[in-house]
């Protein structure tokens, strides 16, 4: 066993190495650096006095947004809900579960006297110089605890195995409980296991070896630094800490992201209609439209050139049109999910067919997108409507029976407290909060990581674009929103047949084109569980037309997958037998991309070849070059 110190980095330090814009209040140089080793800013006065000075004044600027905006100050006076969340209930029950069974407490608390006592054990033994297993390891893939300290110092690797033996402990112990409301416990289990990954130890700075060792390379500059980037979050989210995923400065919307060549022919209220320009002679006969989720900006299928799922559609030979949904103001509060279906994907059919002159086209359905496009099918299909000849759906849901743990997030308080949230943003949801419940889901990765990074490492934000994009929310009409989280997410309606559009009864059943449902295996968003049973819901009367696959990794990775990356896998099976496990025990599994699997499959479908279009040359005019300017309003 190794009894040693976090050791020193080399000699490189996070002034010269953070990628991203140096910040206005970033140390000035003001005297030549030896060429040997830059000189610190606590060896220039006036440097360490220029820098403090502007984090004076930045941090008065903060205090004074705190006190104008806080949404803690807002709780306490009750202009908002002290428990939004519904938190409190949760635990509640637990407690009252805990309370109903005192044999069982009593037993894990000898099993948690257990452990610790088996941890000192083994400690003693590793310290007295054997080598023997330590009592508890992280999880495999739990990138907390990588750097050598953990082990190789005896107090951090005490501290690492006595956090996980009572982490684990304190999560076992809830979920064991029983007699609890099914949705309560879910609940309960949730925010434990929030609590835990808050106070692990990485995330303070005197026990995380990596801020330690950048602490001593860069005599404390990290921390100065990590001070401001926090005093600017802060600042940028008006009095709550909005934490910088990425740099925001770096990307530009139309230069060096969503660079994809194209024209705005169509736009309304709702959406901004894109078309590409052809890189192939000879096109598809048949157009597709592409519906992105009206949460998120379109962009994610068109970050960079070289993970564009756009360009490498456009470079197969497809006549792509893509919705850039709106990034709403409160001057379109009173807009309903049945106007996102009317004003939205049939108005962009319409536009389609002006453009090109075809009555029908092919569509792809994102995620929320996707579950707008299989209500607009079931109601197209009630009346008769042929416009769409197939459809594509990127882990999207129309099933919320096993919707994963965004079913926490909407029993009746937590949806009327995010009703009241709207109401005093004027009938739009903010940007930011949806953005935190998804952060929720991945505290460690989406989180706490970068608490770690930005405050303690003192990192600038790196330039990645999923990152950029992912900061990049957008809000939501008051009206769309809640009904999209009670009617889909809280009562299931669609998938029940209880859903009324329009005055008509939608039954998924009666869809009768082309359905691929694509799913991701790590997917915590959109469970492919969830996704299958929404396959059999299409299929329940027209099964040979509907074919799920499973692709490797989760939401976005899993339909972001270039070819050219030769990354994960994804498993096919043309039969939709009655589960998910019998779907995967006759599935196929393929390496890499299922793009070029999933085109094949659309060829079966879309035939039929006319010369490549160009946007402007239909029956719509040039509006604006893409991305479009609804894209480029921030929230």
């Amino acid at each position: 066993m190794k009894n040693n110190v976090p050791k020193a980095a080399p000699k490189s330090s996070n002034r010269n190495t953070n990628e991203g814009k140096s910040s206005a209040a970033e140390p000035p140089t003001n005297s030549a650096p030896s060429e040997k080793e830059p000189k610190s800013i606590y060896q220039d006065f006036d440097a360490l006095t220029q820098y403090l000075t502007t984090i004076s004044g930045k941090s008065q600027e903060v205090v004074r947004e705190f006190f104008e905006h806080n949404p803690s100050l807002k709780k306490a006076a009750g202009e908002l809900s002290s428990d939004p969340l519904n938190v409190g209930e949760a635990f509640q029950e637990m407690m009252k579960g805990l309370a109903a069974d005192p044999g069982t407490v009593m037993q894990r608390q000898f099993n948690l006297w257990g452990d610790y006592a088996n941890l000192m054990a083994t400690m003693s033994r590793r310290m007295s110089g054997e080598d023997i297993p330590a009592a508890i390891n992280p999880d495999q893939g739990d990138k907390r605890f990588t750097h050598p300290a953990w082990e190789e110092n005896p107090m951090l690797d005490y501290d690492k195995q006595s956090y996980l033996v009572f982490s684990r402990w304190l999560e076992t112990t809830v979920s064991q409980l029983e007699g609890m409301d099914e949705h309560e416990k879910a609940k309960a289990e949730f925010y434990t296991k929030q609590f835990t990954d808050a106070f692990a130890p990485p995330n303070f700075a005197m026990l995380n070896p990596e801020v330690i060792e950048a602490t001593i390379e860069s005599k404390g500059e990290n921390l100065l630094k990590g001070l401001e980037n926090l005093l600017e979050d802060i600042d940028r989210g008006h009095g709550e800490l909005s934490i910088r995923q990425a740099d925001l400065e770096f990307f530009k919307l139309g230069e060096n992201i969503a660079t994809t060549p194209g024209k705005v022919i169509f736009q309304n209220d709702v959406f901004q209609l894109i078309q590409y320009s052809p890189t192939t002679e000879k096109v598809a006969k048949t157009p597709m439209v592409i519906i992105p989720p009206w949460i998120n900006k379109f962009y994610i299928l068109d970050l960079q050139p070289k993970n564009s799922f756009i360009k490498w559609l456009i470079d197969q030979g497809r006549t792509v049109f893509i919705i850039s949904w709106v990034n709403p103001s409160s001057d379109v509060k009173h807009k309903t999910f049945e106007d996102y279906i009317h004003e939205g994907i049939f108005e962009a059919l319409d536009a389609v067919k002006r453009a090109t002159g075809e009555n029908k086209a092919d569509t792809i359905g994102y995620c929320i997108g996707g579950t707008t496009l299989a209500t607009a099918l079931s109601l197209m299909a009630k009346k008769g409507d042929k416009r769409v000849n197939s459809a594509t759906f990127f882990t999207a849901q129309a099933d919320f029976s096993e919707a994963g743990d965004l079913l926490l997030f909407v029993d009746d308080e937590q949806l009327d407290a995010i009703e009241k949230q709207m109401d005093a943003a004027g009938g739009v949801l903010e940007g930011r909060a949806m953005a935190n419940t998804f952060n929720m889901l991945r505290s460690n990765d989406l989180i706490w990581s970068f608490v770690i990074d930005n405050y303690m490492k003192g990192k600038n934000p790196a330039k990645f674009d999923l990152l950029f994009w992912n900061s990049d929310a957008t809000r939501m009409p008051k009206n769309v929103h809640l009904f999209y989280l009670r009617e889909f997410y809280q009562k299931n309606s669609l998938a029940k047949g209880n859903m009324i559009i329009d005055g008509e009864k939608l039954d998924l059943g009666k869809v009768d084109i082309p359905i691929f449902m694509q799913a991701g295996e790590t997917d915590h968003i959109a469970p492919p569980n969830s996704i299958y049973k929404t396959a059999r819901l299409f299929a329940s009367k027209h099964n040979d037309k509907v074919q799920y696959m499973l692709a490797g990794s989760g939401h976005i990775a899993g339909v972001v997958n270039h070819p050219d990356k030769h990354k994960y896998h994804h498993s096919v099976n043309t039969v939709l037998p009655e589960t998910v496990d019998e779907w995967k025990a006759g599935a196929e599994r393929h390496p890499g991309s299922w793009w070029p699997y999933w085109i094949k499959w659309l060829n079966n479908f879309s035939t039929g070849e006319v010369d490549a279009r160009i946007p402007g040359e239909g029956d719509l005019d040039i509006i604006e070059d893409a991305p479009g300017s609804y894209v480029k309003v921030k929230s």
